[in-house]
């Protein structure tokens, strides 16, 4: 969701238009996977954002998994999956 400029200001935005827009501003690109793959801090403001945007659209299971996810990301249970564009070699 992007929100032009000129059709409306911060204070117009509902709640749920600000989550998506921070969903959309933390998520990892696919350009940008390689160097945040390990980015802990990162990989988890991805997860919460969107969890927050599960919440405001009456969605808490979705919301408590993002939630569950980013403590993964963050007392490092989680390790990166392998790249998606070219997955695992090793299973090549």
């Amino acid at each position: 969701m992007t929100i032009s400029s000129n059709s409306k200001t911060i204070s117009d935005l509902t709640t749920l238009e600000l989550a998506q827009l921070l969903a959309e501003k933390m998520t990892i690109s696919s350009y940008d996977w390689h160097k945040q793959k390990n980015n802990r801090k990162a990989q988890a403001g991805q997860q919460l954002a969107s969890s927050l945007v599960f919440l405001l659209n009456n969605q808490p299971e979705e919301a408590l998994e993002r939630i569950n996810q980013a403590q993964g990301w963050l007392n490092k249970t989680i390790n990166p999956l392998p790249c998606p564009s070219h997955g695992d070699r090793h299973n090549s």
